[in-house]
């Protein structure tokens, strides 16, 4: 089964949001993929001995994904370099949902994103289209 890591921010976010999508991703995507969700671990952000686990789990899980869901609600520096990570050095196929216009995306995040949707639904829409195959007997 194809795995997907669900990235987006948790440091700076509001823990309820950062859950939020992350519940409804799984509860969409977990019948078809192995879902990777960071906030399975019950790390502390700025404590010391947890900054370098936080980093080296969630890079692992990100060599682990074939598939990279991102929300892009708001700048944030893990997110991005879990995006390049995943994008130019891995060569993983990323799919990000943003409330901003075009025009309003980092031009990085629209570099190493490989398609950038309007809503968590049109990346899950996304994601069933491009990834999971129907077999009709």
């Amino acid at each position: 089964m194809r795995k997907i890591y669900l990235c987006g921010p948790i440091m700076d976010e509001n823990e309820g949001v950062a859950r939020k999508w992350r519940t409804l991703a799984t509860e969409k995507l977990g019948k078809h993929f192995t879902i990777l969700d960071p906030m399975r671990r019950n790390f502390k952000d700025r404590e010391v001995d947890s900054a370098n686990e936080i980093v080296e789990f969630d890079l692992q899980d990100v060599k682990e994904a074939d598939i990279i869901l991102v929300n892009y609600n708001k700048p944030s520096v893990g997110t991005s370099m879990e995006v390049f990570y995943a994008s130019h050095e891995l060569g993983r196929f990323v799919v990000a949902f943003s409330p901003f216009p075009f025009k309003e995306c980092n031009p990085w995040m629209v570099r190493f994103c490989t398609k950038i949707q309007p809503s968590l639904e049109d990346s899950v829409d996304y994601i069933m289209e491009h990834f999971v195959t129907q077999h009709f007997e």
